[in-house]
This record gives structure tokens, sequence and C-alpha cells, in this order.
């Protein structure tokens, strides 16, 4: 009698067998099955709830215009009799030109809420710092006299703040735009950014002191500190590391919601 010949499984077929653990090899999940994507990363976890989707999408609806209008605001009454009005323009310029920019590329790149935020915030204190000079408002003065300091203080955020809000805006854009999302070198170069863009302002300070000579005292600010330009920097430094380290997670739960949908290919027909 001939022997029986077994049949060779199908690739793919279970084989009916139940490992030791209970474990049926068929029933074994896929790696990264089930996975949610958040900020570039694999991440088990629910679907969002319907909420809490309606909630992200009012916020990304009604922020951005509150923030623009309050933004505007405050430029126009930064304007109104302000100390030197060469200084607050110097001081103001970047939103003067950002405020513009911003509103030309949303429909392409639209930034996140958090973003958003933040460039409001710094156009704050820009204008705050362009009405009254770094050097003379009234917020500083106050923090000088309860801490017994030597100087006006306002400076010091203002660099502070240089670092920590252009460092969300950089990463964005290369975490959007460039093949570096996920990758380790991701935050050394958004801080070498940070750095570079905080030595190019000192150097349109020394032009306008050159250009203006004591008409633009007011906008260096330096209140007699010979070393004011290298704290400036080291406060950019300072504030770019903090931005990372406090909101890069914060950051990655918002950018695929500001990311634009792609439209799906063309499929040829027939």
């Amino acid at each position: 009698m001939p022997p029986t010949r077994r049949r060779r499984p199908r690739p793919g077929a279970s084989s009916g067998r139940v490992r030791a653990g209970g474990e049926h090899p068929a029933r074994r999940p896929r790696p990264g099955a089930g996975a949610v994507i958040v900020g570039g990363r694999a991440a088990t976890g629910r679907p969002p709830r319907i909420e809490q989707v309606v909630a992200v999408t009012r916020a990304r609806t009604l922020v951005p215009p509150v923030l623009l209008g309050l933004v505007v605001a405050a430029l126009v009454l930064s304007g109104i009799r302000p100390y030197d009005r060469l200084t607050w323009l110097l001081e103001t310029v970047w939103v003067l030109v950002g405020v513009p920019v911003v509103l030309l590329v949303w429909r392409r790149f639209p930034l996140t809420t958090l973003l958003c935020c933040l460039l409001a915030a710094h156009a704050l204190v820009l204008v705050v710092g362009g009405h009254w000079t770094y050097a003379r408002v009234p917020l500083g003065d106050w923090v000088r006299d309860a801490l017994d300091l030597s100087r006006n203080p306002y400076d010091r955020l203002g660099h502070f703040v240089q670092g920590f809000v252009p460092a969300i805006l950089v990463r964005e854009i290369l975490v959007r735009r460039s093949p570096l999302r996920g990758s380790r070198w991701l935050a050394p170069l958004v801080v070498c950014a940070c750095l570079a863009f905080s030595a190019f302002f000192e150097m349109i300070e020394w032009w306008s002191s050159v250009a203006g000579g004591s008409a633009a005292d007011d906008f260096l600010g330096t209140q007699g500190d010979v070393w004011d330009t290298q704290w400036d920097m080291f406060l950019a430094l300072v504030g770019a590391v903090t931005s990372l380290a406090l909101l890069s997670r914060w950051h990655d739960r918002q950018l695929p919601a500001a990311a634009p949908a792609r439209p799906a290919p063309a499929v040829p027909v027939g």
C-alpha cells in the first residue's frame, strides 16, 4: 500500500494547533496593529471620541480669528502716542510683516493652535516693548523695584521669548516640510536656527546703531550693560531649549490636525 502523502498547508493558513500558553498562531496580532499615529510615532490606543474631535475642530475654528483680532487691536493701541515713533516701528515691524504672511499662507499651511497662541503672545510682547521701549515698560520697572534689580528686566523677557516661540515655529516647518520628522537631528537643528535668528537680530541692532547713532539707543536697550548682546543670545538659547523640552509632545499631538488633507491619487480607468 503506497504511503499517504501529507497535504502541505497553504501559505497563511492556520494549522489548527494551539501553542503553549493558549495562543493561536493565526490570531497573533501583527506588529503595530491597532496603532494610532500620534506625532509621527505609533502608539496603541482607541480612536478619539466624537466630543474630542468636535472640541478640537471648534478650537481650530475660533481661536485663530480671536487671536488675530487681539493682536491687531494691541498693535493699533501701541501705535497711539508711543514713546518714540522710530523705536515703535523697529520693534513692531515683525508683527506688521508677520501677520500678512500668516494670512497669505494659511490655506496651504494652516498653523497649529499651539503655535498660533505662541505667536500671538510674542506679538504682544513686541508691541508693548515698542510702545514704551523695553527699558521703560512699567511692568519691568515694577519687577526691578520689587526684586531690587539694577535694570528693567523686560528686555531679558523679550529675548527669552525670542527663542521660546520661534522654536515651535521652526519645528513645525521642519516636521511638515522636511524629512526630519522623528529624527534625532530635529531638536538640535531647531535650536541652531533660533540661535542664528538671535545673532541676526543682534546684527540688525548693530546696523541700526551705526545708521541712527544716538537715535537708536532706545532700540538697542542695553541699559549700560556691556554684555547685553551675549545675554540676549544666551536667553534666546535657553528659551529655545525650554520650549522644546516643555512643548514638543503637545506640539506633536496637534500636528496631524493642522496638516491639510492631501487629495487621493487618481486611479487610471481601463
